[in-house]
């Protein structure tokens, strides 16, 4: 059986964990570190940007083992199932741009601002692969390009370059497009629980 694959190709949902870590500045650095350090952390990581990895980590595996994220995998078709997480952290990111007042009373732009700021203050303390991100998350603001439906499917077919053996996700357009409204519906359904989870989390961290 193949495996799932989320996103151990590099990251793909940026907005979520960043509106997640919000407003600690340190976890929000973390939270795009997380993409990048694998394994155990090494010694020297400033406790701020560890606890935003762990955070992240959480957040992950949170969402790995949701049913309704569970469920939500059986609308792609078979050829896609394995990479159901990327695609669906994609789309989760637009969802987020798109009922974004429902889950917090900062304007997006003025999120997204803060979040650059944030991430530039700590980048001479990220890894060289977050460091590089953080520049074209400013260049290109990635943040906002999300709220275009069209950036998706794009940033899939960016994703799956990635894999050794051929890019699986060049045409996921159509697929994307038919079964939109059910990753909307999920996405409404189930980030309302991620939010209140990662508020405990942050919590329990101190």
């Amino acid at each position: 059986m193949l495996r799932p694959v989320r996103t151990r190709v590099g990251p793909v949902n940026h907005l979520a964990h960043f509106h997640l870590a919000w407003p600690d500045d340190s976890l929000i650095a973390g939270g795009l570190e997380g993409d990048y350090l694998k394994g155990p952390l090494p010694q020297a990581l400033d406790p701020g940007l560890r606890n935003g990895v762990h955070l992240h980590r959480l957040i992950d595996a949170y969402t790995d083992s949701h049913p309704t994220l569970a469920a939500l995998r059986g609308e792609f078709p078979p050829e896609l199932r394995r990479y159901a997480g990327i695609l669906t952290d994609l789309a989760f990111d637009h969802f987020l741009t798109q009922h974004w007042l429902r889950y917090t009373d900062i304007e997006l732009n003025d999120f997204t601002r803060l979040t650059y700021r944030s991430l530039e203050a700590h980048t001479a303390a990220l890894s060289p692969g977050a460091q590089r991100m953080v520049q074209r998350m400013v260049r290109y603001d990635i943040l906002g390009a999300y709220g275009d439906w069209e950036a998706v499917p794009a940033s899939a077919r960016r994703v799956g370059e990635r894999f050794r053996r051929g890019n699986p996700l060049t045409a996921t357009d159509s697929t994307l497009a038919a079964i939109r409204p059910q990753m909307e519906a999920a996405f409404l359904d189930f980030y309302p629980e991620l939010l209140a989870y990662a508020d405990e989390q942050k919590a329990s961290l101190g």
